[in-house]
């Protein structure tokens, strides 16, 4: 296999990793989501707003979660992912 073919399949084994592990489903009905689970659910959040436009069964956000813990892992994993350190707004060096 050539290393183009490679990255193909690592970039589909990704995501077909990250959409198990995408919220709104009946995993989380017993136990609610904590933390960790809403940190996960922040950083695949676009991914998972994706397929949800064409599918019922994943959402964006975990209804069954344990409340502010979850919501602040969900805000810390967007934020991670979409770059929200305010890095980019800093004065460039010339």
């Amino acid at each position: 296999m050539n290393s183009r073919t490679l990255a193909c399949l690592a970039i589909v084994a990704l995501l077909l990793f990250s959409v198990s592990c995408a919220p709104g489903n009946s995993r989380f009905e017993e136990k609610p989501a904590g933390f960790f689970a809403g940190l996960w659910h922040g950083f695949i959040a676009l991914f998972s707003f994706v397929i949800g436009l064409f599918s019922d069964s994943v959402n964006m956000y975990e209804v069954s979660n344990s409340g502010n813990w979850y919501d602040l892992g969900f805000l810390i994993g967007v934020s991670i992912f979409f770059g929200g350190g305010g890095a980019g707004s800093r004065k460039r060096k010339k």
